[in-house]
């Protein structure tokens, strides 16, 4: 289908030149006489691939014209457009450019030029949304792939421990519940999940012997497990492209009240997804099985949510976990 222009002037005889000009190069061309007549063929019919606009109309001239598609463009792409001015008037295409325009084409037409320019600025707009489109789906590729790789990891270190079973992506699920209904959106809810798929990934450098000893731990096998916090920040951050996925790892045991491991941070200064994480995560250590006992009932787990705020845990997140718990009637929330 040819590339379409839109040409809007006040001036009959340049319509009808930069028409005929336009279409015997095989362009479709619409001709419009004024900035309001643009405005509102475009609501009516769409965006062209160009728009071909006239500096000195009577009314509403280019300028007021272009501020106005641009807020009807609002979130959707943006259609190029080329001033069109009898003036050689410095000050005027500063003020064009700054606006947005493409280019100025002076009139009256060289068929030639015009034809010239407004191919240009159509393929090279053209190329820009082809880039766009292909940078946008090796993201999309990248990520997936990324996301397999994490989720295989952590898998890995759910197997690595008899005990648990799932338990990282349930960590992860239950996490970006409380993130999304804390407010976040879009790569905050990403990151987040992420950061709960890795939360215990320093427990790989933890000796088997220890982490499924189904007796109680020594104060000394204790200290063992408490390093694999600072072990799983050290893993992920060689991952310099997010440099945040380290937080979750690192803080999650974290203590609200400042009484947690390994730095013994207090309240805020506890990243806020390390806090969120720290929530989901000992709500699932209660609701899994254990070699030493089933999942805890759902109110004695609500009670233990309920005693740790302020304590163990944020008191904002520890209310939205309160809340989800009451929301699931059913107990679907556990390790089944």
């Amino acid at each position: 289908m040819a590339d379409w222009v839109i040409v809007v002037d006040d001036d009959i005889t340049n319509l009808k030149m930069a028409g005929h000009i336009l279409s015997k190069a095989g362009l479709r061309v619409t001709a419009l006489k004024s900035g309001q007549a643009l405005l509102n063929f475009v609501v009516e019919k769409g965006m062209p691939d160009l728009v071909l606009l006239d500096i000195k109309m009577p009314g509403m001239d280019g300028f007021e014209t272009l501020q106005k598609l641009r807020r009807l463009e609002a979130g959707k792409e943006v259609v190029p457009v080329i001033f069109l001015t009898a003036d050689d008037n410095e000050e005027s295409e500063m003020k064009g450019l700054s606006l947005g325009a493409s280019d100025f084409i002076k009139k009256p037409f060289v068929p030639d030029v015009l034809n010239i320019r407004v191919r240009h600025i159509i393929d090279l707009n053209h190329l820009q949304h082809n880039l766009e489109h292909e940078v946008e789906k090796k993201t999309k590729e990248n990520e997936s792939l990324f996301l397999n790789v994490v989720s295989s990891l952590a898998e890995a270190i759910d197997a690595k421990d008899t005990y648990t079973n799932g338990h990282s992506t349930r960590v992860a699920d239950y996490a970006k519940a409380i993130a999304r209904r804390a407010g976040y959106r879009g790569k905050q809810l990403d990151d987040i999940y992420m950061m709960g798929l890795l939360h215990d990934v320093g427990k790989i450098g933890i000796p088997d012997a220890v982490i499924n000893k189904p007796a109680k731990l020594s104060e000394e096998e204790f200290e063992i497990i408490k390093t694999h916090p600072v072990l799983g920040a050290r893993i992920l951050g060689n991952i310099k492209e997010m440099p945040s996925l380290a937080n979750g790892a690192r803080w999650h045991h974290e203590r609200y009240d400042g009484k947690g491991y390994p730095d013994g941070l207090k309240g805020t200064d506890i990243p806020e997804e390390a806090r969120i994480i720290a929530v989901a995560d000992s709500y699932d250590a209660m609701t899994s099985y254990r070699s030493y006992r089933n999942p805890l009932s759902q109110e004695r787990v609500r009670e233990e949510i309920i005693k740790g705020k302020g304590t163990q845990f944020d008191p904002r997140f520890a209310d939205i976990m309160i809340e989800m718990i009451d929301e699931d009637t059913e107990y679907q929330m556990r390790e089944l």
